[in-house]
């Protein structure tokens, strides 16, 4: 990711006395863009979306249309927080497999 770049851009944005509402679009698309950027380097085909960025609807509804457009196949947090709220659930599975391994 470019932050130099997209901060650059919202800063300029804000001295052009640009609405927020359009900075905070463009903020968003750049975001999309950059996890679809990470995800062709990466050359998964399937991309996991998790983390607290991801609790903003914006923000995820617009990475799953890029990714989607992209080729590539979004998951993301549907009953479980993005956020540390989704940690436990996941420190439990984790405990619960390597449990059943060492059986």
């Amino acid at each position: 990711m470019d932050w130099a770049g997209i901060i650059q851009g919202i800063l300029a944005d804000q001295a052009q006395g640009i609405a927020v509402r359009t900075i905070a679009a463009r903020f968003h698309e750049s975001m999309a863009a950059g996890v679809v950027r990470v995800a062709e380097q990466a050359g998964c085909a399937r991309v996991a979306l998790s983390g607290g960025c991801f609790q903003n609807q914006q923000l995820t509804w617009r990475t799953v249309e890029r990714l989607r457009a992209a080729g590539f196949q979004p998951c993301w947090h549907q009953r479980v927080p993005p956020n540390d709220g989704g940690i436990a659930l996941g420190q439990a599975v984790a405990i619960r497999w390597g449990m059943s391994e060492a059986r």
